[in-house]
C-alpha cells in the first residue's frame, strides 16, 4: 500500500487493462485467478497474457501466488488504482494526479486536476490498514461474511462515502461537494482549510463550540450520527468555517448503541475544545435533545436502522451487499439499472 505512482499509467496499453479488468472479473470467485481462466476473459491467447502478466508483476499492479491447489494472480491496490483512475480519466473527471495531501488509516488523499483546470480533492479508500477486528467493530460492509477481500470492502466504503456525501450536500450540510466515484476511489471539491487538530488559536471559541453542537444535532435530527465527529474529521477556513469530512462509520440515530455514539461525538468536541483552546461549556446536546425530523438514514441505509423502517422502502436493505448498494446509486443518480448495461457500468 505505497503511494501512488501514476508514471506506468500512460504507458499501458488497451491489452494491459484488458488484463487488469479481467485479474479484477476473476477475483469475484476466486482469490487466485489462473491464467487460463484469465486469458479466457481477456479474450487473448495464453503466451501473450502470460507476457503481459508478468509486466504488470514487474510494475507492482498485480501479485502472482502459488499453492499447493492452484497457482495464479491478484489484483492489489496498486492494479485497482489504475483501473479506477482510467475510469475517471476516460469520464474525463480527472486528468492529472498531483501531490499526495494526506495519509489516514485507511485512505490515501491526493490533489488532482480535471480537463478545465479545476483541482478536486481524490481520496482512495484503503481498508486493510487496521486490524480485522477493529474492522469488523467499526463497518458493517462484511455482514457475515468469513472471507473478505480488502479491495471489495474498500469498494463498499467508498461507495457508502459518496452516497452520504451525495445526500448531505443536497441538504445543505458543510461537506465538500461530490464530483464521481469509481471502485474505491471518491472525486471531491478541494476544500481550502486546515484539519481541526492543526489550529491553535480561534478567534471565538465560544461561538464555533456552539457551531459544532448545533451541527451534531442537525445530524440527528436527520437520523444521523457521525460516529467519528472529532478534530481529525473536521476543517477549517480562515474564517473559522465549518466542512465535515470523512465519514462511512455513520450510523442511524435508530441504532442499538446510537446513544452511546451521540455521547461520544459531544464528548470528543468537548474535551478537544478544553484542552486545546482551555474553554469549558456546561451546555451541550443529549440524546434526548433529538427532534427527528428527516429520514436521511433510510435514504442511504445507514448502519443500524431499526427493522420497522426496513420495511418502508426498496432501499431499506442491511448496507453490504452489493445488490442494495447499486438500487441505492441508481436512486441517486435517477437511472434505471434495468435498461442499459451501460447506464449503470461505472458501479461495476
Amino acid at each position: 500500500m505505497g503511494k501512488l505512482n501514476v508514471v506506468i499509467l500512460r504507458y499501458l496499453s488497451r491489452d494491459d487493462f484488458r488484463v487488469l479488468t479481467a485479474v479484477e472479473m476473476g477475483m469475484k470467485n476466486h482469490e487466485i485467478v489462473p491464467v487460463s481462466l484469465l486469458s479466457s476473459i481477456a479474450s487473448l491467447k495464453h503466451g501473450g497474457c502470460n507476457k503481459i502478466l508478468r509486466e504488470l508483476v514487474k510494475h507492482k499492479l498485480v501479485v502472482y501466488e502459488r499453492t499447493k491447489a492452484v497457482q495464479g494472480y491478484r489484483l492489489n491496490y496498486g492494479g485497482y488504482d489504475y483501473l479506477a483512475l482510467k475510469t475517471l480519466c476516460s469520464r474525463e473527471v480527472i486528468l492529472s494526479v498531483g501531490n499526495q495531501m494526506g495519509v489516514g488509516k485507511e485512505s490515501d488523499i491526493y490533489i488532482v486536476a480535471s480537463p478545465n483546470e479545476e483541482q478536486y480533492a481524490l481520496k482512495l479508500h484503503r481498508l486493510g490498514r487496521t486490524s480485522f477486528r477493529n474492522l469488523k467493530n467499526k463497518r458493517d460492509y462484511h455482514q457475515h461474511r468469513r472471507n473478505m477481500s480488502w479491495l471489495y470492502l474498500s469498494r463498499l466504503s467508498a461507495m457508502k462515502e459518496f452516497a452520504y456525501m451525495k445526500a448531505l450536500y443536497d441538504r445543505g450540510f458543510p461537506v465538500p461537494k461530490p464530483v464521481d466515484y469509481n471502485r474505491h476511489a471518491v472525486v471531491m471539491e478541494l476544500i481550502n482549510g486546515y484539519p481541526l487538530c492543526q489550529v491553535h488559536e480561534l478567534q471565538d471559541p465560544s461561538a464555533l463550540y456552539s457551531e459544532f453542537m448545533d451541527l451534531i444535532v442537525k445530524l440527528a435530527n436527520h437520523g444521523l450520527i457521525h460516529g467519528d465527529f472529532n478534530e481529525f474529521n473536521l476543517m477549517l477556513d480562515d474564517q473559522d468555517h465549518i466542512t465535515m469530512i470523512d465519514f462511512p462509520q455513520m450510523v442511524s440515530t435508530s441504532h442499538p448503541n446510537a446513544e452511546w455514539y451521540f455521547d461520544r461525538d459531544v464528548k470528543c468536541i468537548k474535551d478537544f475544545f478544553a484542552k486545546r483552546f482551555n474553554y469549558e461549556s456546561e451546555l451541550f446536546p443529549t440524546f434526548k435533545d433529538i427532534r427527528r425530523s428527516f429520514s436521511l438514514d433510510v435514504e442511504v441505509s445507514a448502519s443500524g436502522f431499526s427493522k420497522d423502517l426496513e420495511k418502508n422502502g426498496d432501499l431499506l436493505h442491511p448496507a453490504g451487499t452489493e445488490k442494495n448498494t447499486l438500487k441505492l446509486f441508481c436512486y441517486l443518480y435517477k437511472i434505471n439499472p434495468y435498461e442499459s448495461s451501460e447506464s449503470c457500468s461505472f458501479l461495476h
